[in-house]
């Protein structure tokens, strides 16, 4: 009795959940559709600022990045990756990505333009290197053991639970 109660998990205490190969498909397929949603709103605010308002293509860039990554962490967050995790924590640590990730874009970004590369190209491209690099980082390093932990994550542990009953 003593032993079990040692090794029960402690309140507030998080425990790793084993996604199933249908959680692991379904969980790629809305980081797909949120983060393609979050494009729209970086193609959107790009094509806005650098087209109306005739900005560079690193200033246009980078506002309208600043834009979808506050989009993409907020909804992933909460509907993909189902976490209660510490918000400002987990938002840290996407910081963190883009302190390499966007200097790195927006100097390839630069080069590739000054080249005669169309801005758009160079965008979508930066776009595509961006989904999938983000993706490891939210998957295996921000929400690595903090999936399914808030409200509707654990609500469908329980019920995951109960039909394997």
């Amino acid at each position: 009795m003593l032993d079990q109660e040692l090794n029960a998990p402690k309140e507030g205490a998080v425990t790793p959940v084993r996604l199933t190969k249908r959680q692991n498909i379904l969980q790629a397929f809305k980081y797909l559709l949120f983060t393609a949603s979050a494009g729209l709103i970086q193609v959107a605010s790009f094509t806005l600022l650098n087209e109306t308002f005739h900005w560079g293509y690193w200033l246009s860039y980078f506002i309208a990045l600043t834009l979808s990554v506050v989009y993409n962490f907020t909804i992933n967050r909460k509907f993909t990756f189902k976490s209660a995790k510490n918000v400002p924590l987990a938002m840290m640590q996407i910081f963190l990505y883009y302190v390499v990730f966007t200097p790195l874009s927006i100097w390839w970004g630069e080069a590739l333009t000054r080249a005669g590369w169309n801005y758009y190209v160079v965008l979508i491209g930066t776009m595509v290197i961006n989904f999938i690099t983000e993706f490891s980082v939210y998957r295996f390093i921000v929400f690595r053991n903090h999936m399914y932990t808030n409200k509707e994550g654990q609500e469908e542990i329980a019920k995951m639970q109960a039909e394997e009953l």
